[in-house]
């Protein structure tokens, strides 16, 4: 026989044999105990979850200051992101955010244990990108599939209410930060049909805006944060006067539907278009 008729044959056999393998060897299993210890993966988490997979989420998913899915969260036993409370649940999977406690993260990885970390969203295309690949870990694509199309469909339906002529609207937090249109906060402005402040000034990610410079455009919208109680010598300057008579009723408050890339976001993006309809 030819050399490379055995060859063939050789090739033809463990292609068959890696087949059989394959087949013979059971599917990787879901993860039957999942704990998350970031905001973002909490609320994509208790979105896909299948019940009773999903057996801890981080103390901040309870707060709702922060978390748009705070009452569903308080279901769930809370954790504050501390390595040995969290290797004593016995998860198989981790969901951890960039910014988690490194130490943590560490500590849970050199224990055996599977971490999976999620960078901050920052448009939604992070937020489709994110729900998609939470649907895999928890082996749930087709609901996680499923909502994605939900997103855009809703998505669609709001933008489609967009008017040519598009009011100004600028973000403007504690300190005087605001964010651009390479930012979520400045995703949702734009779903909404607002031109953003900050990108017109050329601030596409985000930065310090002087509070002359806010007063001298006169956006149509102010969108400040929903604060905390007690004194923030930062947030000092949304009392400023002079912010009060640039906004004169057209304020609108961000909050825990800005925060993370969920389907949230639509609520979000759906205050401002109201807002906006209503001609404040």
């Amino acid at each position: 026989m030819p050399v490379s008729a055995r060859r063939s044959d050789l090739c033809a056999l463990l292609a068959a044999l890696g087949f059989w393998l394959g087949a013979a060897l059971p599917a990787a299993a879901a993860p039957e105990r999942v704990v998350s210890m970031n905001l973002c993966t909490d609320q994509m988490a208790m979105l896909l979850a299948a019940p009773g997979q999903l057996v801890s989420v981080s103390h901040l998913a309870a707060d709702p200051m922060s978390s748009a899915m705070a009452d569903a969260a308080r279901a769930y036993p809370l954790n504050r992101g501390q390595a040995e409370r969290i290797f004593l649940m016995k998860p198989d999977l981790v969901l951890a955010g960039s910014y988690t406690a490194q130490a943590s993260v560490d500590m849970l990885r050199r224990l055996g244990i599977r971490v999976e970390v999620f960078p901050p969203e920052t448009s939604f295309a992070d937020a489709r990108a994110h729900l998609r690949r939470m649907g895999r870990l928890l082996e749930r694509e087709a609901e996680a599939a499923a909502m994605i199309a939900d997103f855009d469909a809703r998505l669609a339906a709001l933008r489609a209410r967009s008017p040519d002529l598009r009011p100004e609207a600028v973000l403007y937090g504690a300190g005087g930060y605001t964010s651009g249109n390479a930012t979520l906060a400045g995703e949702i402005l734009d779903a909404a049909g607002y031109t953003n402040l900050a990108a017109a000034l050329g601030r596409a990610g985000g930065g310090a805006l002087a509070l002359e410079e806010l007063v001298l455009a006169r956006p149509d919208l102010v969108v400040t944060p929903r604060r905390y109680g007690g004194q923030s010598r930062s947030e000092a300057l949304l009392d400023h006067p002079a912010l009060r008579r640039v906004a004169q009723g057209h304020r609108a408050r961000s909050g825990a539907r800005w925060v993370c890339g969920t389907p949230h976001l639509l609520g979000a993006v759906a205050g401002l278009v109201r807002l906006r309809e209503a001609g404040r």
